[in-house]
């Protein structure tokens, strides 16, 4: 089998890079998919017309990379089918929770691993990865696996493996919490008389143009909150509202407790690599 790329897992977000990557120009005979699920597998191979085999080869002469893009609780048996690797075979692992430190113990040693952490909006090529590099990964190797994730969105590297817990609280379960100001928004809506269809477009058209705005220019959202808050007007009733009900405070706790629960389950499902 003659490939570079190798993805062990074809779940959303495999297929996510794997569509990325081949709008990008990567050639599909270059990318191979190990997926046990057989109804799974053949329906990655008609969505992108790549390889998929059921088990890591045991081989992987002509790998350059290979991408673990497994459940967390599945790592341990990937790393313990997974054949000796060159040094220079680079190991990108997107498994929530699973330290490079578990990794390289779980790979007999392996060192050129890098840690990623996109999240869902991945699936639609704007997504927000966090990638963080074990000690003595070359720069080379860094830029490949920007641009391997940069298929799917956005890239930040992060100068500490601690962070990816604040980073998962934040762009991780960001969308939820957009998702949730949607879903408070559209009840909103249809309790103000309109129906669940005009509440809905009305929702997603809002949350659409807003993003956009403030992508745009990049300016402090708090600037441009205040240019739709006019003094004594609508939205200034609607903001005093919210912030009389502590909004700001209930978004740091949310943050803080999705960063602290992140914490604890890369004790456990984390430890399970080793």
């Amino acid at each position: 089998m003659t490939m570079s790329i190798l993805f062990v897992g074809g779940g959303n977000m495999a297929s996510a890079l794997v569509g990325g990557l081949l709008a990008h120009g990567q050639p599909r005979e270059e990318i191979a998919v190990v997926e046990v699920n057989i109804s799974v597998a053949r329906d990655f191979h008609a969505r992108w017309g790549v390889t998929t085999v059921s088990a890591i080869p045991e081989n992987l002469e002509g790998i350059s990379t290979l991408v673990l893009a497994v459940k967390p609780q599945q790592i341990p048996g990937v790393l313990h089918g997974c054949p000796a690797l060159s040094d220079t075979v680079r190991v990108i692992s997107i498994a929530a929770g699973v330290t490079t430190q578990q990794l390289s113990q779980g790979l007999r040693g392996h060192g050129n691993i890098v840690r990623a952490m996109p999240n869902t909006p991945a699936l639609v090529r704007a997504g927000v990865t966090g990638l963080f590099a074990r000690e003595g990964v070359s720069q080379e190797d860094r830029d490949h696996a920007t641009a391997l994730m940069h298929a799917v969105g956005s890239v930040h590297w992060l100068d500490q493996e601690a962070q990816m817990d604040a980073l998962t609280a934040i762009s991780g379960s960001g969308p939820a919490y957009v998702f949730l100001l949607m879903e408070a928004l559209q009840r909103a809506a249809e309790s103000q008389g309109f129906d669940a269809h005009t509440a809905q477009a009305l929702v997603e058209e809002t949350v659409r143009g807003a993003a956009l705005l403030a992508c745009s220019g990049h300016e402090d959202p708090g600037v441009l909150r205040q240019r739709v808050t006019s003094p004594g007007g609508t939205t200034a009733a609607a903001v005093r509202v919210l912030e009389e009900g502590q909004w700001f405070s209930l978004v740091g706790q949310a943050v803080a407790a999705a960063t602290q629960r992140s914490r604890e389950l890369a004790q456990v499902d984390g430890g399970a690599a080793k």
